[in-house]
């Protein structure tokens, strides 16, 4: 009881210290981390390695794609692309249904790529929707990230699923499938609740650009053919690897188109290749775009920021996932009588505890394990049901120990008042009512 009274005063600090005091996040964040590594009694030199290993490794994973999608961005914005591809997708889809449109694409993305980088990569795309349409970044990006989210906690080949279900016994396809049915059901939710939340706080996507700043924008951009091609070929390199590596049949992983598809269809090396096709955006290329004053100058300096404060929820979310917290909740909540809602209920509490639905799905799949047959789980579609309950579970719910939550407000200039308000009750929403689908579908089936 202790180390979950620490988590919620450590939530406290961070919205005292950003809404509050006006504290810098990263600050806010490094405090709260610290205040509950000291006083859950952490040694000295474990806290010391935990803010380097959660520093390092969180940015070690993402912090060059970031650096990758904001230089891509920016070529986009500047070259007038990005108001390019929102025109023609305005005209396709009208202007009002962003939200749906960001969901839909978001749901698509994440099944092969990770939820943190789909949203990087079609940031720019959103802002320049957003803003053409005239509606607030609160709802469009919230869309895009939940879109994002349901499918990377409920559909293989996405990492955690395709554990969970390794775990648990369950099969795949089948899991894929509930997982889709369920997914997409919560998606109409998820769009339902961004467009009536985006309706109540207006925040402009870029408020340094005015209508004027486009329409010239707008007279020297290249053609939407063109635009796409920085968003689509890192998302299409992406996905070939996952599939590749998806029907890979043993021993094809030696050779050396195996090798050649897995090296460019990793992320890093994807989005540098997306980033030489936007280097082809300008009508005339100038060097000086490359330059520490020119567009990548100005990009690198607006990415540190965003780096820093996903650094900081990475050490967050590495203490929290060293002090035990996780296990503190599983034992309190495994040997509970709940039926299909104890591995929801579990994995819940987990991720909301430590912040990475990864880990809370790998987690939670091992502890439901060997009470399946106890529960009654037995059958091939229990399973498959069980994998998707944990996988509600890993929404709920995403706050300041997620990198997600930090890569959502920073980059669409959120504030965390309202990421809390918006975002993390999003998840919170979504999350339940997948469980509900969950729950109705074990009757059903």
């Amino acid at each position: 009881m202790i180390s979950i009274l620490l988590l919620v005063l450590s939530v406290l600090i961070i919205i005292l210290f950003t809404v509050r005091l006006n504290v810098h996040p990263f600050l806010a964040l490094l405090a709260a981390a610290l205040f509950f590594a000291l006083f859950s009694g952490m040694g000295l030199n474990d806290i010391v390695n935990y803010v380097n290993d959660g520093f390092g490794i969180t940015l070690g994973k993402i912090g060059i794609v970031i650096i990758l999608g904001v230089i891509i961005g920016a070529f986009l914005e500047h070259s007038g692309g990005a108001y390019k591809l929102a025109e023609v997708v305005l005209r396709i889809i009208g202007k009002k249904r962003v939200h749906e449109a960001m969901g839909i694409v978001g749901f698509i993305v994440s099944i092969p790529v990770f939820a943190d980088s789909g949203f990087i990569i079609l940031n720019p795309l959103n802002k320049s929707l957003t803003k053409r349409a005239k509606l607030s970044i609160v709802g469009t990006a919230t869309a895009l990230i939940l879109g994002l989210m349901i499918t990377h906690v409920l559909v293989p080949p996405t990492p955690g699923p395709i554990a969970a279900a390794g775990i648990i016994g369950a099969d795949v396809g089948l899991v894929m499938l509930v997982g889709l049915v369920i997914g997409l059901l919560s998606l109409v939710v998820a769009i339902i609740y961004c467009k009536k939340m985006g309706s109540r706080t207006y925040i402009d996507p870029n408020p340094d650009v005015t209508d004027e700043v486009i329409q010239e924008r707008m007279k020297k951009a290249p053609s939407a053919f063109k635009s796409f091609l920085p968003i689509l070929i890192p998302i299409l390199l992406i996905v070939g690897k996952s599939v590749m590596e998806f029907n890979m049949v043993e021993g094809e992983e030696t050779s050396g188109l195996v090798k050649f598809i897995s090296f460019i269809g990793s992320p890093i090396i994807a989005l540098m290749i997306g980033m030489l096709f936007a280097f082809l955006l300008p009508k005339k290329f100038d060097k000086e775009m490359l330059a520490t004053t020119g567009w990548v100058g100005k990009a690198l300096t607006d990415a540190s920021n965003i780096i820093l404060i996903t650094g900081a929820g990475g050490i967050f979310g590495t203490i929290l996932q060293n002090s035990g917290i996780a296990d503190t909740l599983a034992d309190s909540l495994s040997g509970a009588n709940l039926g299909i809602w104890l591995p929801f209920l579990l994995c819940a509490a987990i991720k909301t505890a430590q912040g990475s639905s990864t880990v809370a799905l790998i987690t939670t799949a091992s502890i439901i394990a060997p009470l399946l047959v106890t529960m009654g789980f037995t059958t091939d579609i229990d399973k498959a049901l069980v994998v998707s309950a944990i996988g509600a579970g890993a929404m709920v719910v995403s706050h300041a120990n997620d990198s997600g939550f930090w890569i959502l407000t920073q980059f669409s200039g959120i504030d965390v008042k309202t990421g809390y308000r918006v975002y993390t009750l999003g998840t919170f929403v979504v999350g339940v009512f997948a469980a509900l689908m969950v729950y109705v579908a074990s009757f059903i089936l």
